[in-house]
């Protein structure tokens, strides 16, 4: 099944300040991240973020919160269980998740997506961990689980469908 903008909304889970400094290529992660919101707000898919404990882990990196729509304080490591349903645009059928930890955080929530009937789709470059096992294990459980792993292309050439669109030459110059 193609990824389609109209149903998707792209996720980004707890990429804080505080804690990027602990993630394995954690710069990358953050990039990665960074270019995949830029290419879903120029093709208007709603980008929402979710902080853990802002009070005391502070605020998502501000080159993340610049393109987030909105942001979820969560107290939970799923933020479903702190609402973050109740905030999904009602077309949204096709989360794309980014983010940290991958093994907890990106992982819980994504699993109870997957049992709300949500189609997730983790972002391999745009998730990561303390340790490169704990990542690789979200994955392989995320996989068994239903969730489908895509990388950045796929998923800003699937929302494009092609050439033509109005925002491909834009789209291209952040996927190159």
């Amino acid at each position: 099944m193609l990824i389609d903008a109209r149903q998707s909304v792209l996720l980004i889970v707890d990429l804080q300040q505080k804690l990027l400094p602990a993630i394995h290529e954690g710069p990358q992660v953050l990039a990665e991240a960074v270019r995949m919101a830029e290419i879903a707000r120029l093709l208007g898919v709603p980008v929402l973020a979710t902080e853990q404990m802002p009070d005391k882990l502070g605020p998502n990196h501000p080159d993340i919160a610049r393109l987030c729509e909105s942001t979820l304080a969560k107290q939970h490591f799923n933020a479903c269980a702190d609402g973050l349903a109740a905030t999904l645009p009602p077309q949204a059928r096709q989360i794309i998740v980014s983010g940290c930890e991958a093994h907890i955080c990106v992982l819980q929530t994504a699993l109870s997506l997957l049992q709300a009937g949500y189609q997730v789709y983790p972002l391999l470059q745009a998730c990561g961990s303390r340790r490169p096992a704990d990542r690789d294990a979200a994955f392989a459980r995320l996989r068994g689980a239903g969730a489908v792993p895509v990388t950045l292309e796929m998923v800003a050439y699937e929302w494009l469908g092609q050439s033509s669109h109005a925002q491909f030459r834009e789209v291209l110059k952040l996927v190159k």
